[in-house]
Order: C-alpha cells, then sequence, then structure tokens
C-alpha cells in the first residue's frame, strides 16, 4: 500500500459515497413531501408519459360525464313537457267525445278544448334550456357523451312538430268554429308524442349506460395514475431514514479518512 498525502484516494471514495447516499436521501424526502415517486421526467420517462396520457383521458372521461348529466336534464324537461302534452290531447279527446252528449253544452266543451290547446301551444313555444327550444322542429343537438356522439332528434324524427302546431294552431283545435274543435282527429298527432316520448326514454337508457361504462374507465383509469405517480410512503419513509443514518455515518467516515494521511508524520519524528 502506497502512502500518499498529495491525493488522499480513500477520502475521495468516501467523499463520492457519501454524495451518492446524501442524493438518495433527498430523493426519498422529496417523494415523502410530495406523496409522488415521479416528480420529473427524468425520475421515469416512460411512467411519466404514460402517466400524463391517462390523466388526459381522464379529463376527457370527466368532461363527457359532466356531459351526461346535461343531457339528462335536457331530456329531463323535454319529457315533462311532452307528458304535458300527452295528458292534454288525452283531455281533448275526452271531451270531444263529452260533447257528443245532446245533454252537454258543446260550446262551453269547446272553450275548454280551445284553453287545452292554447297551453299546448304555449308549452311548444317555451320549453326551453339555455336559450335551446327542446321541442324545435329544426333542431336535434348532439352531446359527446363518449363513443359515438348520442343526437337528440325525438322532435325532427318522431315528435312533428310542425304538425302538432298546426293541430293546435287556430285553424283547427283553436279554431273559432266550434265544429272544427270538436270534430279535428288527434290520434295521430298524439300517438307521435307518445313516439317521441318513446325516444327519449331509449336515449335515456343509452345514457345511463355511458355513464356506468365512463364512471367505471374513470375508476381504472386513476388507479393506474397512483400505481405510477404515488409514493410508497411507508417504503419512502424508510429510504429516508435509512438515508440520513447512512449520512451521519458517510460524514464520519470522510473527516477520518481526511485525516489519515497524518499517520505520515510518524515518520519523520
Amino acid at each position: 500500500m502506497a502512502f500518499s498525502v498529495n491525493t488522499n484516494i480513500g477520502a475521495l471514495k468516501a467523499y463520492n459515497a457519501l454524495v451518492k447516499v446524501n442524493a438518495q436521501t433527498e430523493k426519498a424526502q422529496l417523494r415523502l413531501a410530495t406523496q409522488k415517486k415521479i416528480n420529473s421526467v427524468a425520475d421515469d420517462t416512460s411512467g411519466y408519459n404514460v402517466g400524463k396520457k391517462l390523466e388526459a383521458e381522464t379529463l376527457v372521461k370527466k368532461a363527457q360525464l359532466n356531459n351526461i348529466s346535461s343531457a339528462k336534464n335536457f331530456l329531463s324537461t323535454a319529457e315533462s313537457a311532452l307528458l304535458q302534452i300527452s295528458d292534454k290531447l288525452n283531455q281533448i279527446k275526452a271531451k270531444q267525445v263529452d260533447a257528443s252528449d245532446p245533454l252537454k253544452d258543446s260550446a262551453a266543451i269547446a272553450k275548454d278544448i280551445r284553453t287545452l290547446a292554447a297551453e299546448i301551444s304555449s308549452i311548444l313555444g317555451n320549453t326551453t334550456i339555455n336559450g335551446v327550444n327542446l321541442l324545435s322542429s329544426t333542431s336535434a343537438p348532439s352531446f359527446n357523451v363518449g363513443g359515438a356522439a348520442l343526437t337528440f332528434d325525438f322532435s325532427t324524427s318522431a315528435l312533428g312538430v310542425a304538425a302538432l302546431e298546426a293541430a293546435v294552431g287556430t285553424s283547427n283545435l283553436q279554431s273559432t268554429t266550434d265544429s272544427t274543435v270538436l270534430g279535428f282527429d288527434t290520434t295521430t298527432v298524439a300517438d307521435n308524442v307518445r313516439t317521441a316520448l318513446g325516444r327519449i326514454g331509449n336515449l335515456s337508457q343509452a345514457l345511463d349506460s355511458r355513464e356506468e361504462f365512463l364512471t367505471a374507465a374513470i375508476a381504472n383509469n386513476t388507479a393506474s395514475i397512483s400505481s405510477i405517480f404515488d409514493a410508497d410512503v411507508a417504503m419512502e419513509q424508510l429510504n429516508a431514514t435509512k438515508g440520513q443514518i447512512s449520512s451521519q455515518i458517510g460524514t464520519a467516515m470522510v473527516a477520518q479518512m481526511n485525516t489519515a494521511p497524518q499517520q505520515i508524520l510518524s515518520l519523520f519524528r
């Protein structure tokens, strides 16, 4: 073994070991502080990229889940309006039959029917959400709720808004002529309303299915993100404690090895 004063190789090795221990200790302490095992891309490039992609997908799915809530509100409002229209059409049909009784006041019944028709017309024109008419004959809004966009076409394809508006208009059920009011056949428009309600039911079922899928997908993505980014707190605490002890020992060893060349002075006595 050679004795050298100019270069203390042992002390340098001890110093390098101490630097390594301190770096590992700092990493464990940082993970404890942030509760994450990946705090920079350098920690795990592949894991970081995969995790960020999963986070982006999860944000999109959460937005789609919010869209489902809005879509359900849309359908619920339209359903309530159509149920009222259906009930009023049933009442109109019953009153028309009632008016055939010679002992009844057909003129008074015709007035009742005009009032019901006016209410239906009001519902058609005022069933809106955020300025959008839900029972419009020209608008069929789409919602991005995951997968293929759902188009709410119950109004344009099933309801037959134009025919319904004509039925409750001044030429038919709101006509000033009692015979026209009492003789108008509501069968077709009533059937259309029921068909539209059925379409709303189908769309609601589709929304429930997609909500279930998105909820499960978000939960699975969150679990994957957690496994990639979240730190094992118990293990990192062990590493931090081990590092602190090793750092203290390493510092003491550097100090001892740094003074080792002084032993050579005994050769000059």
